[in-house]
């Protein structure tokens, strides 16, 4: 069956002064799909992301998306046009209430079903509802992960962008989030994420690309990464397939 293409990057070439954070990387991620970008620390993953929606320049390549060459877009224009970044981090506005924090996350849509939006949002996030007018800062870091998530998905996004969703999160609050990723994909949610914690992201992925040193040195079905001992050893540092602390691992009967 084929899918629409919704974002393809082209030869991305990305430098900080004298390094080149992003050496000609190229990728796609069709509509319906969870994307997962892996790699070390320091590989340019956080880099091609911001790349990706406009909050840095490329020195090189372009950005397509639904058939459109948004490369010399401003980042605002991107989000106009569906891209949505829940940024490493979460970088919630700390001083503002959850509701307020969720309503900023649809400011380009100027109010238009606002009130089944929330109530979609705290159907996933029924936590955000018991706090709405709680100050965003004072909740828990997975709480404040849910919110940053859902502040996302107020756009509407046709692509929703996750910048290391398991950083700082306990090991089940880590499978909880994975665990929520799988569930937007039933939901239609097309999905680009990058991930150090590299087994786990390739379990609910559909597709993955291996960056290392900015280049994309492995690209392929999640599952035949995830099953390949030499190219999870070579490239993430992986020796084992049962690796991970086992409140991460996943109940869901393997392929």
């Amino acid at each position: 069956m084929t899918t629409t293409e919704l974002l393809r990057v082209d030869g991305l070439q990305v430098s900080y002064g004298p390094v080149q954070a992003l050496q000609g990387v190229t990728l796609t991620v069709h509509e319906g799909e969870v994307v997962t970008v892996v790699g070390s620390n320091g590989a340019g993953k956080t880099t091609l992301l911001k790349t990706i929606v406009g909050l840095i320049s490329a020195r090189a390549g372009r950005v397509m998306f639904l058939g459109q060459d948004i490369t010399a877009f401003a980042a605002n224009r991107r989000v106009r046009l569906g891209l949505s970044l829940v940024p490493e981090g979460r970088h919630v506005f700390a001083r503002m209430s959850v509701r307020e924090n969720l309503l900023m996350g649809a400011y380009s849509r100027a109010g238009k079903g606002m009130d089944d939006d929330l109530e979609h949002c705290f159907g996933l996030f029924p936590q955000l509802k018991d706090r709405l007018h709680q100050r965003a800062g004072t909740l828990s870091g997975g709480e404040q992960q849910m919110l940053a998530i859902a502040r996302s998905l107020m756009l509407r996004p046709r692509l929703l962008l996750l910048d290391e969703p398991s950083l700082g999160l306990a090991p089940q609050l880590v499978r909880e989030t994975f665990k929520l990723v799988e569930r937007l994909r039933r939901l239609g949610v097309t999905i680009l994420m990058v991930e150090q914690m590299a087994r786990l992201a390739l379990r609910y992925a559909d597709r993955a690309y291996i960056l290392e040193h900015g280049r994309v040195v492995h690209a392929g079905r999640a599952t035949d990464v995830r099953q390949d001992p030499k190219i999870l050893g070579a490239y993430l540092g992986v020796q084992s397939p049962g690796s991970e602390p086992a409140a991460w691992k996943d109940t869901r009967p393997q392929p």
